[in-house]
């Protein structure tokens, strides 16, 4: 993979012509282990590698999924990286800014305390050997992770979580929104000019439909293909990012639902992973629920009848005059529900139409009589059946 020779210096690599990933990766990281020690390499726990096309609206979601997995930390912006007074003074100093630049950068910058729970790093890997050194990472810091188990230190030491995260819109949409993006910044400059405010930057590629073309192509070659030999080892969301920014967002949050197997140790995940998940429960829930009631109409008419009629009568009249709250607590004595086939009969009846029906049985002891002799009160036990129905209420609106 080495595609070029690196001059070196005291022993310290620094030719950024290196493609090497290998060579990258193990100079960086003997770097900082040098300057910080082995037991101070504490990465983010979780990190969501975001790419995306030219204007499928990086910046936008960067912010978004910051609230939306409640990260302390704003984004990590590889571009800014670059354009820090560090990178600057590196790069004056007659440093390139290649792979080798791009990764101690960041990976310096994922060292920072406030990233420790989590970071999202918007443009990057964005070419084969940044794909490499981000494997070459995950790799470390789970060997970190044996290393340091039963150690003190170990809660530091977390199991490595990445989430590939890439937005994408076709070649057109790209086309039309980084044009989009020109004009208004062009129109943004011009007013900001006439009232003496500093100028937003325009991208030369914003300007022309063959180079925002262009520059669509070329994410399409160096980014995105490295990016799918990502697929089988972290988690990969593919997220189609055409239409309206809630649109986008649903889809995201969608996306990251229900991660179990990525986000928990192998130990707790192990213990754990009996229990299905809540979609897994639901899925055949519909088919299950049509099959009983066909049983019930088949196999117990004459009390699945009865179930409907109480229904209809004692409970439907509540419930209707609920219509606006959406919600109903009824208390019932009816000697239909000591069966337990009826009770179920009434939930199943409920949820098939579009309610959530709870049931709780209180028992209430009742004085009936008063033995003089003894002074013992006899009682009764009385059963009420507390039943809890919410259902989607009445979009009517009260006036203010």
């Amino acid at each position: 993979m080495s595609e070029a020779p690196a001059r070196s210096v005291n022993n310290k690599v620094t030719d950024l012509e290196v493609k090497d990933a290998h060579i990258i990766f193990e100079s960086v990281w003997t770097s900082l282990e040098r300057e910080l020690g082995r037991d101070k390499l504490f990465f983010p726990r979780e990190i969501f590698w975001l790419n995306g096309a030219p204007g499928a609206g990086k910046g936008t979601n960067t912010d978004f999924i910051q609230q939306y997995r409640d990260y302390a930390a704003a984004p990590i912006v590889i571009s800014d990286l670059l354009s820090s007074p560090e990178a600057r003074k590196r790069i004056d100093a007659g440093m390139l800014a290649g792979d080798r630049e791009v990764v101690e950068l960041l990976f310096r910058k994922l060292l920072e305390p406030q990233f420790t729970n989590g970071a999202i790093v918007d443009g990057f890997p964005r070419s084969m050997v940044q794909v490499e050194c981000l494997k070459h990472l995950f790799a470390r810091l789970n060997e970190l992770r044996q290393e340091f188990r039963g150690n003190p230190n170990a809660i530091k030491f977390p199991k490595p979580h990445y989430h590939i995260l890439v937005l994408f819109i076709d070649e057109n949409e790209s086309v039309r929104r980084q044009l989009m993006r020109g004009e208004q910044t062009l129109a943004f400059n011009k007013k900001a000019e006439a009232e003496g405010l500093p100028l937003a930057e325009v991208r030369k590629t914003d300007l022309t439909a063959d180079a925002a073309r262009n520059r669509y192509r070329v994410f399409k070659e160096r980014t995105y293909e490295p990016l799918q030999s990502l697929r089988d080892i972290f988690h990969y969301h593919f997220i189609n990012a055409q239409g309206s920014i809630p649109e986008v967002q649903a889809r995201i949050i969608k996306e990251l639902q229900y991660q179990s197997s990525l986000e928990l140790s192998e130990e707790t995940y192990d213990i754990i992973s009996s229990i299905p998940l809540s979609n897994q429960i639901s899925q055949h829930a519909r088919q299950e629920l049509v099959l009983r009631l066909d049983d019930y109409a088949e196999r117990h008419k004459k009390l699945f009848r009865e179930v409907v009629d109480l229904i209809q009568q004692k409970f439907l009249p509540i419930i209707q005059a609920h219509a606006i709250s959406g919600q109903a607590h009824i208390n019932s004595e009816a000697a239909l529900f000591e069966d337990p086939l009826a009770l179920a009969m009434f939930i199943d009846i409920f949820s098939e139409r579009g309610f959530h029906a709870v049931v709780d049985l209180h028992r209430i002891e009742i004085p009936e009589s008063f033995d003089v002799k003894t002074g013992q009160i006899q009682t009764r036990m009385k059963k009420v059946w507390r039943v809890s129905i919410r259902f989607v209420g009445s979009e009517i609106r009260r006036g203010r």
